[in-house]
C-alpha cells in the first residue's frame, strides 16, 4: 500500500543518514578534526542511546493498535450477527450500535496504552497529565456505564410499556370511541395515551441515570430540570383533562338544547319578531348552542390556567367572561328593544286617527333611544358618553315641548289673563 511504501522510505532514509554521519565522523577522527567531531559524535551516541526507547515505543503502540483493532472486529461482528443491532438502529435512526460500541472498545485501548508509550518513549512533560487524565476517566467509567446501563434499560421497559398499551388499546377499540367523540384521526387515542406512558417510565429512569453520573454540574440541573417536569405533568394531564371533558359535556348539553328549543319552535321566535333576515341565516338554537360551547370552554380554560399556575392567564380570561357577559346582556337587551318598538309601531298604526304614521314613528323612535342607551349601559361601553347623551336628548325634547305647548298657547294664556283681571276689577 502507499502507506507502507512511505513507512519504508522513511526507513531507508534515516537508515541512509545515519550511515553517512557515521562515516562522517569516521572521516573527521582519521583527520584529527575533533572539534567537528566531537558534536557529531554526541550526537550519533543519543541516537543510539535513544534507538532502544523508540523502538520499545514503536512496539507498544504497534502492539496497541493490534489489540484495539482486534476487539474493535470482534465487538462489531459479534454485535452485528445479532438482530438487536438492527432493532435499536431502526429505532434510534443512528448509525449502527455495534459500529459505535466498537469504536469505543477501539479508543479506549489505545487511551490504556498511552501511559506505557509515552512512558517507553520518556516524554515526562506529556506522561504526567495524560496519566491523570486517564485516571479520572477510568474512575468515571463505572459511574457512566451505570449511568448507560440504567438509561438503555429504562428506554427499553418504556418502549415495551408503550408498544404494548398501544397495541392493547387499539384492540379494545379506543380509536373509534376517539373518532366517535370528535378527535381527528391523525391522532390516535391509544397512541397518545402510549406516549404518555413512555414518558412517565422513560423520566424517572433518565433521572436515576444522571445521578449515576455522578457529575454534578451536568446531574444536578439535568435532574432539576426533569422534577419540575414531572411535578408538571399531573397539573398539565389535570388541566387536559378538564378541557376534555368540558368539551364533550358541553357539545352533548349544547346539542340537547338545540334540540330542545327546536322543538319549541324557538326557531320561528324571529320571523314573529320580525328578524326575517337573521332567520334566513342562522337558527336561534343553533346560537344558543354556540353561545353555550363558547362559555362553558371559557370557563374550563380559567380552570385549566389555575391548574397550571397561570394566574395572570386566569384573571385576563376571567375579565374576559365578565365583559362577554356584558355585551351577551346588552345584545339581549337591544334585540328585545328593537322588537318592542316594532311591536309599538304596529300596534299605534292599528289603533287609527290622525297622524298616526308620525306618532308611531316617534314611538318607535323613543323606544329605540331609551333601548339603545340601556343596552349601551349594559355593555360598558362609554357610560359617560350614553348618559350624557340619553339626558340632552330627553332635555332638548322636554324644551321642545314646553316651547310648543307655551308659543301655540299665548292667545289661550292671554284671554284667561284678561278674565282674570276683569273678575278683579268688577269685585272692587
Amino acid at each position: 500500500t502507499d502507506s507502507a511504501f512511505d513507512i519504508e522510505s522513511f526507513v531507508a532514509k534515516l537508515a541512509y543518514w545515519l550511515v553517512i554521519l557515521i562515516t562522517l565522523i569516521a572521516v573527521f577522527n582519521t583527520l584529527d578534526l575533533q572539534q567537528v567531531s566531537q558534536p557529531l559524535n554526541a550526537l550519533v551516541t543519543q541516537v543510539f542511546n535513544y534507538l532502544p526507547k523508540l523502538v520499545s515505543g514503536g512496539i507498544l503502540t504497534l502492539v496497541a493498535w493490534l489489540v484495539a483493532t482486534l476487539v474493535k472486529t470482534v465487538t462489531t461482528r459479534g454485535l452485528g450477527s445479532t438482530r438487536l443491532d438492527e432493532k435499536l438502529t431502526l429505532e434510534a435512526g443512528m448509525a449502527p450500535v455495534s459500529s459505535n460500541i466498537g469504536n469505543i472498545f477501539y479508543w479506549l485501548i489505545i487511551l490504556l496504552f498511552l501511559p506505557a508509550i509515552l512512558g517507553a518513549f520518556q516524554l515526562q512533560g506529556l506522561l504526567g497529565p495524560v496519566q491523570d487524565m486517564i485516571n479520572k476517566i477510568l474512575q468515571m467509567l463505572p459511574n457512566i456505564f451505570a449511568a448507560g446501563v440504567i438509561g438503555f434499560v429504562g428506554w427499553l421497559v418504556a418502549k415495551i410499556l408503550r408498544d404494548l398499551t398501544v397495541n392493547l388499546l387499539a384492540a379494545a377499540g379506543v380509536d373509534r370511541v376517539g373518532t366517535k367523540m370528535g378527535i381527528a384521526s391523525t391522532t390516535k387515542a391509544s397512541s397518545l395515551i402510549g406516549t404518555l406512558v413512555f414518558v412517565f417510565v422513560f423520566v424517572p429512569s433518565l433521572i436515576a441515570a444522571l445521578n449515576a453520573l455522578g457529575i454534578d454540574a451536568i446531574s444536578r440541573p439535568a435532574t432539576e430540570m426533569l422534577g419540575i417536569m414531572m411535578a408538571a405533568i399531573p397539573n398539565i394531564l389535570a388541566a387536559a383533562a378538564i378541557l376534555a371533558v368540558t368539551y364533550f359535556v358541553a357539545r352533548f348539553a349544547a346539542s340537547i338544547v338545540s334540540q330542545l328549543l327546536d322543538g319549541l319552535g324557538f326557531n320561528a321566535l324571529p320571523q314573529k319578531m320580525g328578524f326575517t333576515a337573521m332567520a334566513e341565516s342562522v337558527t336561534p338554537s343553533s346560537v344558543v348552542a354556540k353561545v353555550i360551547m363558547f362559555y362553558a370552554m371559557l370557563f374550563a380554560s380559567v380552570e385549566a390556567a389555575g391548574k397550571l399556575g397561570f394566574a395572570q392567564i386566569q384573571d385576563l380570561m376571567a375579565m374576559f367572561i365578565q365583559f362577554t357577559g356584558q355585551i351577551l346582556l346588552g345584545s339581549v337587551i337591544l334585540i328585545t328593544g328593537f322588537w318592542l318598538a316594532n311591536l309599538a309601531y304596529k300596534a299605534i298604526i292599528n289603533v287609527g286617527g290622525e297622524g298616526k304614521k308620525a306618532m308611531a314613528s316617534i314611538a318607535r323612535l323613543g323606544i329605540l333611544g331609551l333601548v339603545t342607551a340601556m343596552g349601551l349601559r349594559s355593555m360598558g361601553i362609554a357610560d359617560d358618553i350614553v348618559n350624557m347623551a340619553f339626558g340632552l336628548t330627553l332635555g332638548a325634547i322636554a324644551v321642545a315641548v314646553a316651547l310648543a305647548f307655551g308659543l301655540g298657547g299665548r292667545e289661550a294664556a292671554g284671554k284667561q289673563m284678561e278674565y282674570w283681571l276683569s273678575q278683579l276689577r268688577h269685585s272692587r
